[in-house]
């Protein structure tokens, strides 16, 4: 029997412990594969409202590859070590090192290049599918099947570097112990496990800083606790595993109600010693587990922002023009004769808006008459108002400005024109947002409103107003092929930052909502992806675990059993022992995902008034979901392969 063929039979013979590393290893591929297919196709790469998804799948085969890379070393690490009785035996027997370390980097590789070719299979298969998904979501008009060699190389040259690095690392993993501590081979340690009570301690500090700063989070300082808490989390979470849950163990220990109760003596034992011998597996699970979270939960409330776009933003087009612009009769034309070729019913609203300063404040106030908004609202169905001479009303912008101007009255007298106004009523919906007339927005009588005629301080009499064009298309979804010399425009000048000069701005809903959708849709399918290969990851942490000391365990139950303890008696130990290897990372992980989605949520008000709470449960109930059915399936295997 050659080398090689030795080392093949080694991966068979021991394919149940390389079960879930391989899975994990061919889904990897896969998906990096399928998004290489996606990269590369030719429609996709000629697609201009691809680019922020393309940096998004550029970005996302970075990560899976560095993670790839890290699981890859930690796992090889865990099996070498596993294996030590094994080649304990082997150098008994006359194998030099030299060969040791070629019989390893014959076994990773075949396991590589399995890995490789499996992926690569299912990859190419589940591209059409992928394909089909991808094409609603970018509304192309097609997106076929293609065969191209880049994707192919770019999937077998990376991996393949990846396979062999991570080969020639883990033979230097190997110990040159001698041959007797080389065939004792693991043996968990039964004795009392030792701690440090001031890192315990500083572990859980270390939390209940972060969650506090997490569920005490402002528009002001969210962008410090970005920077700030990942770190003192990473750190708290490592220190909980390795010293912090020791503290509730040995509380347990010392009450013996609790403690000396049928078999939670040998089970919290055996508990304490896991935990302490396996903490950093633990940490690495937990924080995988959080990777996969939060790229749910994130690109989800981007999704949830989109699909509320139009709420948020209820005008379809608008141009906004200054009282000196001399393109203003030749765009409004150009627009109406665009929606007419284009078969869209419209109606076209024009408001006039001034300035002017208020007294209260001392802050520019942005002011429209009774009439134009009774006329817009009746264009979109709100509500209609009715004012009388002094009167004046609050105009929000988001829901959160609505719900605390309600509350509000105010006594106040526009300086420049000496209007004096009593504003103690709010318009009930949402009309322009802050980007369209800014944060002070109210609505005056019209008689009120033609009287204001100065200039507000600084500044010509032309230049204190402007006038808005609002085109209100019920099929608003479809305008997004309307205005797009006017969009190239505007995008023109943001690129040589001479937006400022333009006499003019304008706006298209539809071909915002578009770009938004089919970014922040594909974004998420990318995520969901690799999501799903961090799940597999982190669960085949544990699953190797258990795996590697599954001849340990055989002997312990076996001679549980000899002692008169009855097999169901025996399927509680295990569950004991498996509920926390598999839920107490899990639930650290979905803890420290749950405070992160905290500050998330203040994100989300700060910029959309938009509340994701609904979408992060239905995450981590599903997440939770997953995570239950994979126990069951493991444990299932775990006890027939005990036979308990």
């Amino acid at each position: 029997m050659t080398l090689r063929q030795f080392a093949f039979r080694n991966v068979i013979r021991n394919r149940r412990v390389y079960a879930a590393f391989f899975m994990a290893s061919v889904s990897s591929v896969m998906v990096f594969f399928i998004y290489s297919m996606l990269m590369f196709h030719p429609r996709v790469e000629n697609e201009f409202v691809t680019e922020i998804a393309f940096r998004g799948m550029l970005i996302a085969e970075v990560i899976l590859v560095l993670f790839m890379l890290f699981f890859l070393f930690y796992s090889m690490r865990a099996f070498l070590e596993a294996r030590s009785k094994e080649f304990g035996i082997l150098i008994q027997l006359g194998m030099e090192k030299k060969q040791l370390n070629k019989l390893v980097l014959f076994e990773i590789l075949i396991i590589g290049l399995t890995s490789i070719i499996l992926g690569i299979l299912f990859g190419f298969v589940f591209s059409k599918f992928f394909f089909m998904i991808v094409r609603e979501i970018l509304e192309i008009t097609s997106l076929s099947l293609y065969f191209s060699w880049k994707p192919f190389a770019l999937t077998i040259g990376t991996f393949t570097t990846l396979f062999i690095v991570i080969s020639y690392v883990s033979i230097f993993t190997i110990k040159d112990d001698n041959i007797i501590k080389l065939i004792k081979g693991y043996q968990k340690s039964q004795q009392d496990v030792k701690f440090s009570w001031f890192r315990a301690i500083f572990g859980i500090v270390l939390l209940l800083i972060a969650y506090f700063a997490s569920a005490n989070a402002t528009k002001t300082n969210l962008i410090t606790l970005v920077g700030v808490l990942p770190p003192i989390v990473t750190l708290g979470t490592y220190l909980f595993f390795t010293d912090s849950v020791q503290i509730f163990l040995k509380l347990i220990k010392r009450n013996k109600n609790i403690y000396w109760h049928k078999y939670r003596l040998l089970s919290v034992s055996e508990i304490s010693s896991m935990l302490k011998s396996n903490a950093r597996m633990f940490f690495i699970s937990s924080m995988v587990s959080v990777l996969a979270f939060m790229a749910i939960g994130t690109l989800s409330s981007l999704s949830t922002f989109s699909h509320k776009y139009h709420q948020l933003n209820p005008l379809s087009l608008v141009y906004t023009s200054s009282s000196q612009n001399p393109y203003e009769r030749q765009h409004i034309t150009q627009l109406q004769e665009e929606l007419q070729d284009a078969g869209l019913s419209y109606r076209l609203d024009r408001i006039v808006v001034k300035r002017q300063t208020s007294t209260n404040t001392e802050a520019t106030v942005r002011i429209i008459s009774e009439r134009d908004l009774n006329n817009l609202a009746m264009s979109l169905g709100y509500p209609l108002i009715s004012l009388k001479r002094g009167e004046a009303m609050f105009l929000a912008y988001s829901e959160e400005s609505l719900r605390k101007l309600s509350k509000e009255k105010v006594d106040t007298v526009l300086k420049e024109s000496n209007v004096k106004l009593s504003i103690d009523r709010t318009y009930p919906k949402i009309v322009f947002a802050a980007d369209k007339l800014g944060t002070n927005q109210i609505i005056v009588d019209d008689d009120d409103f033609t009287h204001i005629y100065a200039p507000m301080q600084g500044m010509a009499g032309a230049a204190s107003s402007s006038h808005l064009y609002i085109f209100n298309v019920p099929k608003w979804q479809e305008t997004k092929y309307i205005g797009h010399n006017l969009d190239a425009i505007m995008n023109a000048a943001y690129a040589t930052d001479n937006e400022r000069s333009l006499p003019f701005y304008f706006e298209n809903t539809g071909l915002d909502y578009s770009f938004i959708r089919s970014t922040f849709a594909l974004l998420l399918f990318i995520g969901l992806l690799a999501a799903a290969v961090f799940f597999l990851a982190a669960g085949s942490f544990i699953y190797f675990k258990l795996y590697t000391n599954l001849d340990e365990e055989k002997k312990q139950y076996s001679t549980l059993h000899r002692m008169g303890v009855t097999k169901k008696e025996l399927r509680k130990l295990v569950n004991r022992q498996l509920i926390p290897q598999f839920f107490l990372p899990w639930g650290i992980a979905m803890l420290n995902s749950t405070f992160a989605f905290l500050s998330l949520q203040v994100f989300w008000r700060g910029i959309a008034d938009l509340s994701i709470m609904r979408e992060i449960i239905f995450v981590m109930i599903a997440l939770t979901v997953a995570q239950l059915l994979y126990f069951y399936l493991i444990r299932w295997r775990y006890l027939a392969h005990l036979k308990i």
